[in-house]
């Protein structure tokens, strides 16, 4: 199983990350950003990303914003799927799991590798950037947030957030790919 084979390589880093990560999480001691990062983990679960997805045809012509937010909303999916397959197959524990690091909010399942807000953040800023550049003063900020978010609030290892938003950017990036295609037959552009 991939699982089992990366157990000693996922030890390794875990213990090259958990004082970095266990840093970071001291930083949820600070009740104001403790507040702001929970709220943007939340809303970076889905509920930000379907707004963006719902305001797109109102920044762009009507019938292309939907087809965006469509094709938005299928690399979502599409990052679902791949980043709970990968999660699940590779099994690694949550930095509070093996170390004695704060956690500030529950976590969504046991396993942390690679990051799924992190994914979902870095592709919908990257598709943002490169369909409707003008969501990025909103969208570039938050997504941030949901990435610091994931190591200070203790649910993630740095190399979980760097693996989801790697993953995540190649997904838009092949999503960008498709979107383009279909754009050229759909719409003439």
């Amino acid at each position: 199983m991939a699982g089992e084979r990366l157990i000693p390589v996922f030890k390794r880093l875990d213990t090259l990350e958990w004082k970095a990560c266990n840093k970071l999480a001291r930083l949820g001691a600070y009740r104001p950003l403790l507040f702001i990062l929970r709220w943007a983990s939340r809303l970076g679960d889905a509920p930000a990303w379907i707004v963006m997805c719902l305001s797109i045809p109102l920044l762009t012509q009507w019938w292309y914003g939907w087809f965006l937010g469509v094709c938005f909303g299928l690399s979502a999916a599409v990052g679902g799927i791949l980043y709970r397959l990968l999660k699940n197959r590779l099994c690694r524990e949550r930095p509070y799991i093996s170390f004695e690091i704060p956690c500030t909010m529950p976590p969504l399942d046991r396993y942390s590798f690679p990051s799924g807000h992190t994914l979902h953040a870095v592709m919908f800023t990257t598709l943002a950037a490169l369909f409707v550049p003008q969501l990025l003063i909103v969208v570039a900020p938050f997504a941030v947030l949901v990435m610091l978010s994931r190591v200070i609030l203790g649910l993630h290892y740095i190399t979980d957030v760097a693996a989801g938003a790697l993953i995540g950017f190649v997904l838009a990036h092949g999503m960008a790919l498709i979107i383009i295609a279909l754009r050229g037959m759909l719409f003439g552009m």
